[in-house]
């Protein structure tokens, strides 16, 4: 095993202040629920981060900031570096590198796309050299990029142009092929769940580390659901994931990343708003979302 990260991995949010801009300072508040709640490494800049949106800069000090933070602690830092240009990915790649980031993960570009495995092999390669021994992970994420490659061939050829690669961020509902993920090269890559909804089937087939955006604000119910797996109480881990699912279809209908990042604000964790194209929250989508919460067993259930 080239690198592993077990547990949650949380999908960490972009904080910005009243008027938009990047605001670092409250990246302390978010580690320190993070470490509180039992989460075992941040995963910086990615989709949850809405690194679309961010500036090469605000990419860059958002990462120096979570890695300055997590000196000293327990929790790892994850750089996500993808964007559709290449020069930009080694820049981003090196900059975690210097700032001090455990692993780096990037996505396949999104606007050009690449046609085969081999394509993209070809993009990620000197992304990951950037970062000389960094573990790098691929984020396959098909349903944002439009990129949906074999994962099974991608692991065949990549550790021969990527020798850094540790695995893949597998954001990805094909439950088939994961199995088959875990199981390439006897189980030398490290294969991390991205749907928070479906963690319970994924801990079936054997994933020991998952990458979601609510481990920020319920990692408390995960780390139960894994608990009752590990005993062997499948009655316990479904109702934990049942609740997972209820609180994503609550955020969702109001607009998940603007309703999670209300929760944090709820949580005592505030990150602010979300950027355009994203539409922020109003008020009453504010009060109904508290008020689900609170009048349900969900508001208890992601106390840490």
């Amino acid at each position: 095993m080239r690198h592993r990260l077990e547990g949650l991995v949380a999908a960490v949010h972009s904080p910005f202040d009243a008027q938009g801009s990047l605001n670092p300072q409250a990246v302390e508040a978010q580690a320190a629920r993070l470490l509180s709640s039992g989460v075992a490494a941040a995963f910086v800049c990615g989709t949850t981060g809405e690194s679309s949106s961010l500036s090469m800069g605000e990419r860059i000090a958002l990462t120096d900031a979570w890695a300055r933070v997590a000196k000293g602690t327990t929790l790892k830092i994850v750089a996500h570096v993808g964007t559709t240009c290449q020069t930009d990915a080694i820049a981003l790649a090196r900059a975690a590198r210097k700032s001090g980031a455990h692993a780096l993960s990037a996505v396949a570009p999104s606007y050009l796309k690449p046609a085969s495995v081999d394509d993209l092999i070809g993009f990620l390669a000197p992304v990951a050299a950037a970062a000389h021994d960094l573990p790098f992970y691929f984020y396959d994420i098909p349903a944002l990029t439009g990129v949906s490659l074999g994962m099974v061939p991608f692991l065949d050829k990549a550790p021969s142009q990527i020798p850094q690669l540790a695995g893949i961020k597998y954001t990805n509902p094909d439950l088939p092929q994961l199995l088959e993920c875990l199981t390439h090269s006897s189980g030398s890559f490290d294969i991390l769940f991205g749907i928070d909804e479906a963690l319970l089937p994924s801990l079936a087939l054997g994933i020991r580390g998952a990458v979601g955006s609510s481990y920020n604000f319920a990692a408390p119910i995960y780390n139960r659901l894994i608990a009752a797996f590990r005993k062997g109480d499948l009655a316990a881990a479904r109702l934990e994931q049942e609740r997972s699912v209820r609180i994503i279809r609550l955020l969702a209908r109001h607009g998940y990343m603007a309703a999670a990042k209300h929760v944090m604000d709820l949580l005592g964790a505030p990150v602010g708003t979300v950027r355009p194209p994203l539409r922020p929250l109003d008020a009453e989508a504010k009060a109904g979302i508290e008020r689900e919460l609170r009048e349900t067993d969900l508001w208890t259930a992601i106390q840490a």
